[in-house]
């Protein structure tokens, strides 16, 4: 049975208080759909805890809103004020893209806060239908204002936490009860249907079928009994796609009639048209040809198969903006809108264009040859052309033919024999970005829902290059602070062999903590350092680089291992940086061939003897830099044979999520133990690059990888 139209249990007098201020505000402003969400300040989120005019099941996506979301309730409940959105399917998707692509039907909406006294409590949205006047009315602003006034306390009593508002879902305020039917009027009328050639069928407002006449259940082959209290695109398998249900989603929306034709196998294919309001849809059902029906019945055009824009458009459009969520600087960017746009939908040519220093440059492009891209790139933002003038204007234009086209640019370039273009502002946060040029091999009516969709699709890419830019300026400014830190060459000591490698995490900002370096405190001895500061961003490398110059210059005085520790970590210390650092230290001595090592919290070394055998050294590990300032490391002292190799790593070389760290360096041994000591045809450096293709094979590689080889050549060498 389907659950009841009303709210859920719980609420108490509050919840109902509630409904009746929603159910007054909708019959007051006319308002087709309504949600009333609660502000939930300590999760920085607005919580929807009423609805009406619309089932749970089109409002799941809009359950929980961050409250920095780019959607039109929580900017009115972020700015104290109201947000109105009069310009149909066009505005919303040029001014809120997520909303346009979730909703890509035609409406007018409204979004104010929900103020008690000082504070906001939470919002209000109100949807109507697209014949709505452009402008909000006096009377329905005294309305909304009415409606927060009286819900700024019923609110203000479930924002604590444990109100039964916020358990469940939201409530549901069921449409008013229709008038009373005489009985003999409702027998007469279920009479009627039923004598109808034609299907009739009654859908409530969450989609169920509460009445089905005898021809709608001979022409979709089910009978009543079993189809009550279902929905269609879910106990019928033949409706099982995108299309019935989004046709459904667009009339309890828009409020306005909609149609669409199915497949009922093996070879009947059936019309569908739905009649919304308040209390739900109305669905004609017929054969899709209309031989059933009288000569002169109007039948509305369903839409065409080859239609540019569907429902699979519209989850094309939905993959896209997960996709462009992933993706990290501009070339990724611009490789995924490039690698996506041209087949998903439908241009043949694709241009993606940012603004740098007033001029127009080409990041990424589909369908077009170099020297037409060379030719094109770098165009000022002061040209006459099109695709500078919709970055100056931030409005989109649309060229159905080649003719329109070059009516307004004479002299236009045209690549190939293309048709139709459509230049698109990519528009963030207010500023314009760039622009993205559309361009296709026939002509083109561009209807609105299309239009409304390439605006959509251009707002979204508009933000990820936002994004990508600040990521890659950040992300130069850190590679360029780390090669700063990081040492350039590594010194030539006489009788030691040296390789070593650095390789950025696979994530964020590609810089990390990680260092390592060689020092030549004195003739036949040298200390190699390794070390890992916790954090992958620029606060991480520059206390690298202090961690780096402190080593370094204990060092070069003369300091054992332990003792270089022990004065970095009081530094560390007396500066509190609020991050850790682990470090290990060995002092070759080649004259002696020992090598004396201390560690302060770090993955133990690895030593290959002659002879194939490798082992891992467990040095005491001691406690990681920076946590107390009064901190012994002891120095432990080892055998360096000559041709042995140490190996010196970070965690990211091992630490695999879900792994044993410990199993994971034995298995790092185990692979240096069958590789040899460098000695052959690759030298340390092909040993090098081994251990770290083998690592990589072998690990996520979520961290970043630092790798340092010291091969023992004798005095001689």
């Amino acid at each position: 049975m389907p659950p009841p139209a009303g709210g859920p249990p719980g609420g108490g007098p509050a919840g109902e208080r509630l409904d009746a201020a929603l159910a007054e505000v909708m019959r007051e402003t006319g308002a087709s759909l309504a949600l009333v969400y609660l502000r939930v300040a300590e999760e920085h989120a607005l919580q929807l805890v009423g609805l009406a005019g619309v089932s749970r099941q089109i409002a799941a996506p809009w359950y929980r809103i961050p409250a920095d979301a780019p959607i039109p309730v929580a900017d009115a409940v972020r700015g104290r004020r109201l947000v109105w959105l009069g310009g149909g399917q066009e505005e919303v998707a040029r001014r809120y893209p997520r909303l346009g692509i979730m909703l890509p039907y035609e409406f007018m909406l409204a979004a104010a806060p929900v103020i008690d006294g000082a504070t906001v409590r939470g919002g209000i949205v109100l949807l109507w239908p697209i014949w709505h006047p452009p402008d909000l009315g006096g009377h329905e602003r005294e309305a909304l204002d009415g409606f927060c006034r009286r819900a700024g306390p019923l609110l203000r009593q479930a924002e604590g936490g444990g109100h039964a508002l916020l358990r469940g879902e939201p409530r549901l305020v069921p449409p008013p009860d229709p008038p009373q039917a005489d009985p003999g009027l409702a027998a007469a009328a279920h009479a009627f249907a039923e004598r109808l050639p034609v299907g009739c069928c009654a859908l409530d407002p969450e989609g169920r079928i509460t009445f089905l006449n005898a021809a709608g259940a001979r022409l979709v082959g089910a009978g009543a009994a079993v189809l009550l209290g279902q929905r269609p695109w879910e106990a019928l398998p033949w409706l099982h796609e995108p299309v019935p249900e989004d046709r459904y989603r667009a009339a309890v929306v828009s409020r306005q009639p909609t149609a669409f034709t199915a497949l009922r196998p093996p070879d009947t294919w059936l019309s569908f048209r739905l009649y919304p309001d308040a209390g739900g849809v109305s669905v004609h059902i017929s054969p899709a040809d209309g031989t059933q029906q009288a000569p002169d019945a109007p039948v509305p055009p369903a839409p065409h198969p080859a239609e540019p824009v569907g429902a699979m458009a519209l989850y094309q459009l939905t993959h896209l903006a997960a996709a462009l969520a992933e993706a990290v600087g501009v070339h990724d960017v611009a490789e995924l809108v490039a690698g996506q746009i041209v087949p998903a939908f439908g241009p043949q040519g694709m241009v993606l264009m940012t603004v740098d220093e007033g001029r127009l440059r080409i990041v990424g492009h589909r369908g077009y040859d170099r020297d037409f891209v060379a030719r094109h790139d770098g165009t000022p933002l002061s040209a006459d052309v099109t695709n500078a003038q919709v970055v100056a204007t931030g409005t989109p234009v649309f060229y159905p033919t080649y003719e329109q086209f070059e009516r307004a640019y004479p002299g236009a370039p045209r690549h190939a024999d293309r048709q139709a273009w459509a230049f698109l502002p990519l528009t963030a946060s207010g500023r314009q970005v760039g622009s993205l040029v559309l361009s296709y091999d026939r002509p083109r009516s561009f209807p609105p829902a299309e239009r409304a969709m390439l605006t959509s699709l251009a707002g979204l890419i508009a933000q990820a290059l936002d994004r990508a830019r600040l990521y890659d300026v950040k992300h130069t400014l850190a590679r360029t602070l780390q090669t700063g830190l990081l040492p350039r060459v590594l010194p030539s000591v006489p009788g030691l062999g040296v390789a070593a490698r650095y390789l950025p995490a696979g994530h964020g900002m590609d810089i990390g903590g990680d260092f390592y370096d060689l020092i030549r405190p004195a003739p036949g001895t040298a200390v190699a350092v390794i070390g890992d500061v916790q954090g992958h961003n620029t606060t991480a490398a520059a206390l690298m680089g202090q961690v780096r110059t402190a080593v370094h210059a204990h060092a070069t005085a003369g300091a054992s291992p332990g003792d270089i520790l022990a004065r970095t970590n009081r530094l560390l210390a007396d500066l509190d940086p609020g991050l850790f650092t682990s470090c290990l230290i060995a002092e070759l001595d080649l004259e002696r061939g020992l090598v004396r090592i201390a560690s302060a919290g770090h993955p133990p070394p690895l030593l290959h003897r002659p002879g194939g055998r490798a082992e891992v050294l467990r040095v005491p590990p001691g406690l990681l830099l920076g946590i107390e300032p009064d901190v012994d490391y002891p120095t432990t002292e080892l055998a360096l044979p000559p041709g042995a190799v140490l190996a010196l790593y970070t965690d990211g070389l091992v630490e695999d999520p879900g792994m044993d760290i410990d199993e994971s360096t034995a298995e790092l041994a185990r692979y240096l133990a069958g590789t040899g000591s460098g000695a052959g045809a690759g030298g340390l450096d092909g040993l090098a690059d081994g251990i770290i293709r083998h690592a990589r094979d072998a690990t996520a590689h979520t961290d970043d990888m630092a790798l340092l080889l010291l091969r023992a050549a004798g005095r001689d060498a």
